[in-house]
């Protein structure tokens, strides 16, 4: 069930703007935008209105999107610069800002990457400036499974419990691309050995625990399983045992809307707002999708 936002706008006399419509999804976060034409140059009003909406709704499912990888990649471009992935060698061939997301292997090997989003966690947050955020756009979809789950970050966080609240009032924490690469490697063929290089590339980094939204100033969580490993300036114990609290509470289902995907669907997050989760995808299907990321700012 959807409930309509807002009307495009009519017939205007700046021919570049487009007559589409934004629907809030009955879910803790996410709306769809429909009739809209992203192989099309977005007015100003047009790209501020989506850009509105994404503050609002942390997830915009943008219909039908028949887009090249250019296309793509300069619609993204419109809200920052693009990030590439330590996995250089699932980049799109002539598109290195493009990750290949998908389970398909050709001549033996896999073309991208198969495990992406095993574990929830917030694109990049492993980076000095993680990801303000990401577009996911279809290509290749499984007849079953294949689902994304988005968990509301604003939302876990005002309702943690109060002596939660205070116990990582002002804590930090340490996230690193290599927290669970060896468990990954060990569960599927997609993770691939990283070259010194690429270590180098990810080195641990230190976040708030609680991130401020630098344009809507709503306070968030900002720990993952993937990602988080540690809480700075406690012991290991306390450490531990906050973040399984976090982690427990920031994913129940109050706070939970699953994306089930629809052909040629273009999603686009916040990851500054969001974590999320590959559902899976049964090994006989074929599913794989092109990812852009956007660069952020230090969460602060």
């Amino acid at each position: 069930m959807t409930t309509a936002l807002a009307s495009g706008p009519g017939a205007s006399a700046d021919t570049t703007r487009q007559h589409f419509d934004i629907y809030a999804f009955d879910a803790p976060l996410g709306a769809e935008v429909v009739g809209l034409d992203l192989s099309r140059p977005l007015s100003a009003e047009d790209f501020a209105r989506i850009h509105r909406a994404h503050l609002d709704h942390h997830v915009l499912v943008f219909r039908d999107q028949r887009i090249t990888p250019d296309q793509q990649v300069e619609f993204s471009r419109r809200f920052g610069p693009l990030q590439i992935h330590v996995l250089q060698q699932f980049g799109l061939a002539g598109h290195p800002e493009v990750l290949i997301v998908s389970n398909i292997k050709e001549n033996g090997k896999p073309i991208g990457l198969g495990d992406a989003g095993h574990f929830w966690h917030s694109d990049l947050s492993y980076k000095d400036k993680p990801s303000l955020g990401s577009m996911l756009h279809a290509q290749e979809l499984p007849s079953e499974g294949g689902d994304t789950l988005f968990a509301n970050m604003h939302a876990a966080y005002d309702a943690l419990p109060s002596d939660l609240r205070d116990a990582v009032a002002g804590l930090k924490a340490e996230h690193t691309y290599l927290a669970r690469y060896a468990e990954l490697q060990k569960r599927s063929p997609w993770r691939p050995n990283l070259t010194a290089e690429q270590i180098a590339e990810v080195k641990p980094v230190v976040h708030p625990v609680v991130r401020t939204h630098p344009e809507t100033g709503r306070k968030a969580l900002f720990v993952s399983e993937h990602f988080t490993t540690r809480i700075v300036g406690v012991s290991d114990e306390e450490s531990r045992a906050l973040l399984d609290a976090l982690f427990a509470h920031s994913v129940k289902p109050e706070f939970v809307y699953r994306h089930q995907w629809a052909e040629r669907d273009m999603v686009f997050w916040d990851n500054r707002s969001l974590m999320h989760l590959a559902a899976g995808t049964p090994d006989h299907l074929r599913r794989k999708l092109f990812r852009t990321t956007i660069e952020g700012d230090t969460p602060f």
